[in-house]
């Protein structure tokens, strides 16, 4: 019974319920008369006007000050508000009327008693409305129609109201904003509530949807918020500021998630752009792995600042074309005249790049192209390393011979004391750059190639940080999909923390790290304080307004299941192999001091690597990684997955 009558169409339902309030103002009339004459008869013939008044003037107020838009189910304190004041206007009317018009004989008390057993009789039915109904539906997240707060009443929340209100499937419950001065005021007839009623509208209202339109506000002020609402159990998504809005206009499609920089809890630093514009403004620059993650987004910000030439070197068709595209429809917004060149290759084709860089002489070369998931590398490290080391090295020497005056490599924390293939060949990548920036000789021979001798004038620096947040195989993307499938969360150790920051952050300070550089520099990311994987998780999942489902909570939502630590993998990252790191311009930015090797020690080495790669031999490869690569120690087993095919385990 009680869901077929939920099911029922919202007009059919307003009908029931003024049926119902039709019985109640009649019934509260033959109360009144009955209490005021002290019997209970059948009406007489002198009190018919009154109940005839009665429904006729009660039901157009109620309707007015639409009592009959509430849904009973979710009815609160507020709605029950609304129905004293549409019955206390309706009691006036009646007593006024009664007073003046009508025939003698009905006594004046009739006009008090009336309105408030009417109250009594519309108050109660609101109120077990809402007790029947919501039994078997309490749990507001499973309700299909979403009932919203907008937190910020500024132009971009009301607009969005105005979006929102039409729509069936939203019951738009008000506005939240810190501004005294709207407190208490209506936009568009919706009010606006202080911020210490949250926890009242959401109880009173069943609140599901909470969406931030706070425009630039302090972070700080933006954290505090958040926090009060990750135990709410409400959905929180956010809105752009204006000035992001597409002609000044919000529509449904501007509604997302909350931003990662939201989830991370950290204040960016505006950029220096005397930094950012050094080594890039009028300037022929080139990025290796431009479609990926990082080289993307450095392809965004060097286009804010205006190279005469960008040339973009992906080895993913598809990934090239999507950047290219990109940047064009953005330079072209933004009235830039650069030069944009999509160039299909990959590092490991050193004649490739060869060519490229002879034919286009970048001047700057940020190097972001790299093989970075731990264990896809883990299971194929001498893929890894021909690429990673051996891809590096090519695009040096193209650089070299090209007469580039920066080079910029994009490094990571994983290079540290590293226990894995990845991270070992990041930081054998930084050794060849710092052996070729520190050489003693003005020439180096490329291994590649009959041997050239040529004079080394570039400037080689390497810029070293942690994890970013949204990047391919971040594990936001990861949480937030395992979070829409309904669970579990994955994780490897509950004890696993990681340094992170945005992407945006990242590649603008790689930039201003690299115009500092003045050859062989170790550049270290300030990136805050490490963030345990599982305090994103549970975050995300409360922002998402779910519940924890663990032992104490069987009746939660999303379960953490723990799955171990993949090989290579570690509990803790670092940023730095040595001590006391200099302090550099830059306040998020610092220079570390790192033992390195000749050109001519790790040059023998290398060859004899590189003909290892050519032949898989992984036990060559890891015997050379630890002899080089300082604090590199194997986790576990290393195990190729064309030896593991020939039922062969490497240690």
């Amino acid at each position: 019974m009680r869901t077929y009558l939920i099911m029922l169409s919202r007009r059919v339902k307003q009908g029931i319920v003024g049926t119902a309030d039709i019985a109640f103002s009649l019934f509260a009339t033959w109360g009144a008369f009955s209490l005021r004459l002290d019997s209970f008869d059948w009406p007489q013939a002198y009190q018919w006007p009154v109940y005839i008044l009665a429904p006729v003037l009660s039901i157009p107020v109620f309707i007015r000050l639409g009592l009959y838009r509430a849904v009973f189910r979710y009815t609160g304190m507020t709605a029950m508000l609304m129905v004293m004041k549409a019955t206390a206007l309706y009691g006036i009317g009646l007593f006024f009327i009664l007073f003046w018009l009508t025939p003698s004989g009905i006594p004046r008390s009739v006009g008090l008693l009336q309105p408030l057993l009417f109250l009594m009789l519309v108050g109660s039915s609101r109120a077990f409305a809402r007790f029947w109904l919501s039994q078997g539906t309490n749990d507001r997240r499973k309700n299909t129609q979403s009932r919203l707060l907008i937190y910020g009443a500024g132009a971009v929340g009301a607009q969005m109201a105005e979006v929102l209100v039409k729509k069936e499937d939203v019951f738009f419950v008000g506005f939240i904003d810190d501004d005294v001065q709207l407190v208490g005021k209506t936009i568009n007839g919706q009010q606006v509530y202080s911020p210490s009623e949250i926890d009242t509208l959401i109880n009173a209202h069943a609140v599901t949807d909470v969406l931030l339109a706070l425009g630039k506000i302090e972070s700080q002020r933006r954290k505090e918020i958040l926090t009060n609402l990750r135990s709410r159990q409400v959905r929180v998504r956010t809105l752009p500021d204006l000035t992001e809005l597409a002609q000044g206009k919000v529509t449904e499609l501007d509604i997302h998630e909350l931003e990662i920089s939201d989830l991370l809890g950290r204040d960016a630093v505006e950029p220096d752009m005397s930094l950012i514009s050094k080594n890039v403004q009028g300037k022929v620059v080139l990025v290796t792995g431009a479609g990926g993650s990082i080289g993307s987004e450095l392809c965004r910000q060097i286009l804010s600042a205006q190279p005469v030439r960008l040339l973009l070197i992906e080895h993913s068709e598809f990934a090239l074309y999507e950047i290219h595209s990109s940047l064009l429809a953005r330079a072209n917004v933004m009235g830039i005249g650069t030069e944009i060149v999509p160039l299909l290759g990959s590092i490991r084709d050193h004649e490739r790049l060869r060519e490229i860089f002879n034919a286009w002489s970048p001047e700057t070369v940020y190097h972001a192209a790299a093989y970075k998931h731990v264990p896809l590398v883990e299971h194929n490290p001498a893929e890894g390393i021909r690429n990673n080391v051996f891809g590096t090295y090519n695009v040096a020497c193209a650089a070299v011979e090209a007469g580039v005056s920066d080079f910029v490599l994009i490094s990571t924390d994983k290079a540290v004391r590293p226990t894995n293939v990845m991270g070992a060949s990041k930081r054998l990548a930084e050794m060849i750059l710092q052996a070729l920036a520190n050489t003693s000789q003005p020439t180096f021979k490329c291994m590649t190639e009959v041997p050239v001798v040529f004079r080394n004038r570039t400037r080689f620096s390497m810029v070293r940080f942690g994890n970013v947040l949204g990047s391919s195989g971040s594990v936001v993307p990861l949480f937030r999909q395992q979070i829409k499938n309904g669970g579990p969360i994955t994780l490897t150790d509950k004890e696993v923390t990681r340094y992170f920051m945005t992407i945006p952050e990242a590649a603008q300070l790689v930039i201003q790290a690299g115009a500092m550089a003045q050859g062989g520099d170790v550049f270290v990311l300030d990136m805050g304080e490490p963030v345990k994987i599982v305090d994103l998780a549970y975050r995300m999942i409360e922002l998402s307004g779910l519940t924890i489902k663990n032992d104490t909570n069987p009746m939660g939502d999303i379960r953490i299941q723990v799955t171990g630590l993949r090989p290579g993998e570690k509990l803790y990252e670092e940023l730095l192999i040595g001590e006391n790191p200099e302090p550099t311009m830059h306040v998020r930015i610092m220079k570390a001091h790192e033992d390195c090797v000749s050109w001519d020690e790790l040059q023998d080495d290398l060859i004899v690597m590189q003909q290892a790669t050519t032949s898989n031999d992984v036990v060559t490869i890891s015997g050379i990684l630890s002899k080089l690569v300082s604090g590199y120690t194997v986790s576990g087993q290393t195990v190729d997955w064309i030896h593991l095919k020939e039922n062969v385990r490497v240690a």
